[in-house]
């Protein structure tokens, strides 16, 4: 969690806690990154066992707690909230006594001081646990702070055994980068596998970053339990693998859309009222239009990121024309002379439908998110460059003249 400064008003407190969630989530990512090699076998969990946990067939074998401070010249002494909250987290919950237990970690963005009993658990050179040991059992007794009272106390109270134990189990990775830093140490952990160019660097770092943000609610929501670290090596070789020449990442999910603002932007387009004259049901016809709405984003996005230029999409564009200009012309070959309104919308309806279901065409050859192919065949269809109807020229014109009295069959799409 996120340390807030004192007398910080509720508002801040708020924003410095949610800066904390913020911290533990995504440092757990840079944690299975960093020693996940190590740990083939092992998953991570958050909020479960601890804050982060390393877990193993359904047990934790290394708890987390995590402090993340906005002040990143925040000083850990033997006397710190910190300290002995974190402490006596462990004492309710992770059997310190057990020297068979998990390992016990405290990771935080501020710096133990010199000295102090954090500086000599880190686990490096220096470490000594007897020193402290003995500094941690004379803060407990002489210290006046009454927010770390019932800590202190639940600590003297175990046994000098079980104290010995506790602490030997303990490391401290004090002066962590704080939270505006991790997209930095993603890039660091990342580098051999990022795109070569810049901008499909920070695409693919975005991506990662979302696949971690829908891993984590799930994590924290309950949904899941834990991400091993075959799924997180599987999932990036993924992501990486959209950036290749022959396939392109996804940038606008459908979560992105707000389908009902969506509907009520785009409900005037000609590409809807293409499919009020083939007499399209609501349902379909919202859902055409999101994918419509995608589609367009998507282009842009793609252009803005460099992944794709215009003569790429032009020629997707013409590819797609011409399998409609095919479909079309059966649709007509077929077509009676004496076709009754109902059975013109009939034929075009069917045309709209083996179009929508068609993956013959694709914009690259391994890119297979279909809403792109339907929602370009919408943006043709806006454009008046291909329709459903069999009269759909005429109804067009009449539609931009303003002497487009057909009813729309379908009813609104709102």
């Amino acid at each position: 969690m996120t340390e807030a400064p004192t007398g910080t008003a509720g508002e801040h407190g708020a924003a410095a806690s949610a800066l904390g969630y913020q911290f533990q989530v995504n440092w757990g990512l840079l944690e299975l990154l960093r020693r996940g090699a190590s740990r083939p076998d092992q998953s991570l969990t958050l909020e479960l066992h601890d804050d982060v946990a390393w877990d193993h067939a359904g047990h934790p074998i290394e708890r987390i707690q995590v402090k993340h401070h906005l002040n990143r010249q925040a000083s850990l002494t033997d006397a710190s909230p910190d300290v002995w909250r974190t402490l006596k987290v462990w004492m309710d919950t992770a059997s310190p006594a057990d020297p068979n237990g998990a390992l016990l970690v405290l990771v935080t963005t501020a710096t133990a001081a010199t000295g102090s009993a954090a500086s000599i658990l880190r686990p490096d050179q220096g470490r000594d646990e007897s020193a402290a040991l003995a500094l941690l059992v004379a803060t407990a007794e002489t210290s006046a702070n009454q927010a770390t009272a019932p800590a202190r106390e639940q600590f003297l109270a175990l046994s000098s055994a079980d104290r010995e134990v506790f602490v030997s189990k303990v490391q401290v990775l004090d002066g962590q980068p704080g939270v505006t830093d991790l997209d930095a140490q993603l890039r660091q952990q990342l580098w051999l596998s990022l795109p070569s160019d810049e901008g499909h660097a920070n695409t693919y770092l975005d991506l990662v970053w979302r696949w971690w943000a829908s891993v984590s609610l799930d994590l924290l929501t309950g949904v899941r339990a834990s991400v091993d670290v075959q799924e997180v090596r599987q999932q990036l070789a993924g992501i990486r693998d959209m950036f290749q020449a022959d396939n392109l990442p996804t940038l606008v999910e459908l979560e992105d859309v707000d389908e009902d603002a969506t509907v009520d932007l785009h409900v005037d387009r000609p590409f809807v009222h293409q499919m009020h004259w083939v007499r399209v049901k609501i349902d379909n016809l919202r859902t055409a239009i999101v994918d419509y709405h995608r589609a367009v984003t998507q282009t842009t996005n793609w252009l803005d990121r460099d992944l794709i230029g215009i003569a790429e999409l032009e020629k997707f564009e013409r590819n797609l024309t011409d399998e409609w200009r095919r479909a079309y012309g059966d649709m007509m070959e077929d077509l009676p002379d004496d076709a009754t309104d109902d059975a013109k919308a009939e034929m075009g309806r069917a045309l709209l439908r083996k179009l929508r279901d068609s993956t013959a065409v694709t914009v690259r050859s391994r890119y297979t998110d279909s809403f792109f192919a339907r929602g370009k065949r919408h943006e043709l269809a806006d454009a008046g460059n291909i329709g459903w109807h069999p009269e759909f020229q005429t109804l067009l014109e009449n539609l931009l003249t303003g002497s487009d009295t057909t009813a729309s069959g379908g009813g609104s799409a709102a």
